[in-house]
């Protein structure tokens, strides 16, 4: 959902101002309370740092300045000489942080949030999933350190625990300060890890929880991970497909029941998105690609006089490309499914209809 459509210094202009435009014409926000929407839909921006997948020259950096993560650990996009030739030219080695790089980072996020705050939005989402820099920190298959951001599921998680207890320092009372974490399987041993570092950050007093997943090597938030490959020998419901990370949510709301939940990826029905409310699993959904297909979603699920069948928007996976394919490597389809959709955006900054794959 990465739309690109910044101008000319990296500032917001018209082309940006018509897609968001079109998505508060659809209704979106309309699924929190009256009292949001008498008083305009609040909109809360996602603040996020690469870290190592970052590529090469991208912002401020030379082609041959190097990206940072906790720890020196490069990204793992495919065996064979082809896949780590590629992943050096794109991305190479990152360097491990320094206490100063740490420094800088946590005070990055705070100055962003403060002027965001200072700009009139009315909240930030710390962005600590996907295989970002937080999630790097938090993961301890990238996060090697010994010192006292790694070694431990409670170290691993200081970096965001400063971040947001800085935030909460600078910004006013009202200005909400949520994150988003990946999920974890509950057969791999980080899931207790994770639980604990969600009982951490929820001691902070975060107003809320988007639950997601996935990386640049294994995509799960764009449907092109590593559970596409497991046997589908297991039968299951239409919502439980259709929510990616439903199991992980589940959990977390047995264990977390007075923190607010959001769950994203994969809801493409007026009916998956009703059973999980329902449910309780959780108390908000968030909605990526849909929305670009159809700015007007809300509205189409919330109209009662449009039939179940009609009530979604069901699409195809962008074809992978050959070379993804031959290479078996997740990161170029999931990157195919990324420029796609953001071609999509481009569509409706120009005025044109969106076209689904």
């Amino acid at each position: 959902m990465a739309e690109g459509l910044a101008d000319e210094g990296n500032l917001p202009g018209p082309r940006i101002s018509r897609v968001y435009g079109e998505w508060a014409k659809g209704g979106w926000g309309a699924l929190l309370t009256d009292t949001c929407q008498e008083n305009g839909t609040p909109a809360i921006a996602q603040i996020c740092h690469s870290g190592r997948q970052s590529p090469r020259g991208a912002g401020e950096r030379g082609l041959f300045g190097k990206t940072i993560a906790p720890s020196a650990v490069p990204l793992n996009i495919g065996n064979g000489f082809i896949a780590t030739f590629i992943r050096d030219l794109v991305f190479g080695t990152p360097k491990a942080m320094s206490q100063s790089d740490i420094d800088c980072v946590i005070t990055q996020f705070v100055d962003c949030a403060r002027i965001l705050a200072q700009c009139g939005f009315s909240g930030i989402e710390i962005h600590a999933a996907h295989g970002y820099l937080l999630s790097q920190f938090l993961s301890p298959r990238i996060n090697t350190r010994q010192d006292s951001y790694g070694g431990s599921a409670e170290r691993r998680a200081r970096i965001v625990i400063e971040i947001i207890n800085r935030i909460r320092s600078t910004v006013p009372k009202t200005f909400c300060v949520g994150i988003k974490l990946n999920s974890a399987d509950h057969d791999t041993t980080n899931f207790e890890d994770t639980m604990a570092q969600i009982r951490l950050f929820h001691a902070t007093g975060v107003d809320f929880l988007e639950i997601s997943g996935g990386t640049y090597e294994d995509p799960a938030m764009m449907g092109r991970g590593l559970r596409e490959e497991v046997s589908n020998a297991k039968s299951q419901s239409t919502e439980s497909r259709e929510a990616f990370f439903l199991d992980f949510a589940k959990e977390a709301r047995k264990r977390f029941p007075e923190l607010i939940l959001l769950l994203t990826g994969g809801f493409r029905t007026r009916r998956g998105i009703e059973t999980v409310l329902k449910d309780g699993v959780c108390d908000l959904v968030c909605i990526g690609r849909p929305a670009v297909l159809r700015p007007n979603f809300p509205l189409l699920i919330m109209d009662e006089t449009y039939s179940e069948q009609e009530a979604k928007v069901v699409f195809s996976k962008v074809p992978v490309p050959f070379l993804a394919r031959l290479l078996k490597m997740r990161m170029l389809g999931g990157g195919a499914e990324t420029k796609y959709f953001r071609e999509q955006i481009h569509r409706i900054a120009a005025g044109n209809i969106p076209q689904a794959p």
